[in-house]
């Protein structure tokens, strides 16, 4: 990474309207997806059994998920969790049999053609009632999350900036919801989590990218808009660069080597970043300049002739 050592002059405004219309694309992809086909909710959301057993020898997935389906379990999820020995099946809910009489049916189905020693370690039950209270609280945590970030930013930078980086958010949202929509990857709880962390990350990554742009339109006399921003994104692009880089890095090993159950976990944080760090460029600062942002908008107020100056920097 040579080059990052080294004053990059590309020309990322240049392209804002092709990625407009890129990016346009995977929202109505995204919302469409989404419309039609929804989100294949877990268990989490939806209800159902959890049973956690646990095998004397590797389990072989494959051969469960056979002999369940031999056993008149067709719609159960197999994977394994914490180890290669344990095994965590996810059944939707069935009609009136208790957890009990599930639990031995599961076991007997297993052990129909083997002698294999199971041990059932947990097995936990979620209604459909907490499933409509999970979707319910889940998305409005999301909404809060949104809420408080729009009063944050609306205090910490100029209105432009506030609505660029609100619409980054909602962009990055959208794109990770629809992919899991049209892949119909799995929507449970821990999936729920990425989408708040992925929130902070864009954020936090929007927040130093506007810093930089605040500064260079302060610092640079001549050049117009799009020139200016072009330089702030090529002053941040080392350090974006990099704490893109080394957060898909541990991420990508929670993926590899996290097991199953985060799998989903770590796509959603996957897309995050990568959908994030485009967006800082490309959506917010875009944003910024659809809305006519320039250097008189970012000057601090002047003194009054003859007004004195507090500490804090305000007029008396």
């Amino acid at each position: 990474m040579q080059f990052l050592k080294e004053k990059t002059e590309f020309n990322f405004m240049g392209r804002r309207k092709i990625a407009t219309v890129f990016s346009a694309l995977l929202l109505l992809t995204a919302i469409a997806s989404l419309a039609i086909q929804g989100l294949n909710f877990g268990i989490d959301f939806t209800g159902g059994t959890m049973i956690e057993l646990a095998y004397e020898e590797e389990a072989d997935l494959s051969s469960i998920r056979t002999q369940l389906k031999e056993g008149n379990f067709k719609d159960a999820i197999v994977q394994n969790f914490g180890s290669v020995h344990e095994v965590l099946i996810r059944l939707p809910i069935s009609g009136d049999k208790n957890l009990s009489e599930l639990s031995n049916q599961v076991v007997d189905a297993l052990q129909a053609d083997h002698n294999t020693a199971i041990d059932v370690r947990r097995v936990e039950f979620v209604g459909p009632q907490v499933g409509e209270e999970l979707t319910e609280q889940g998305g409005l945590a999301m909404l809060y999350a949104l809420i408080g970030i729009l009063i944050y930013v609306a205090f910490r930078f100029e209105y432009r900036f506030a609505i660029g980086s609100v619409v980054a958010l909602v962009h990055d949202v959208l794109i990770t919801l629809g992919i899991f929509s049209v892949f119909q990857f799995e929507f449970d709880l821990t999936v729920l989590a990425a989408i708040l962390a992925i929130i902070g990350y864009s954020l936090n990554d929007t927040i130093v990218v506007f810093d930089r742009i605040r500064e260079t339109f302060l610092r640079m006399r001549k050049g117009s808009p799009e020139e200016i921003v072009n330089r702030a994104l090529n002053d941040t692009l080392s350090r974006t660069i990099m704490t893109s880089v080394t957060t898909l890095l541990v991420v990508m090993s929670l993926f590899i080597f996290g097991g199953e159950v985060i799998h989903a976990f770590s796509i959603a944080l996957m897309l995050g970043i990568v959908i994030g760090t485009y967006s800082s460029i490309y959506i917010a600062s875009n944003t910024v300049l659809a809305m006519g942002v320039s250097k008189a908008d970012l000057m601090p107020p002047e003194k009054a002739e003859g007004a004195d100056i507090n500490e804090d920097g305000s007029q008396v």
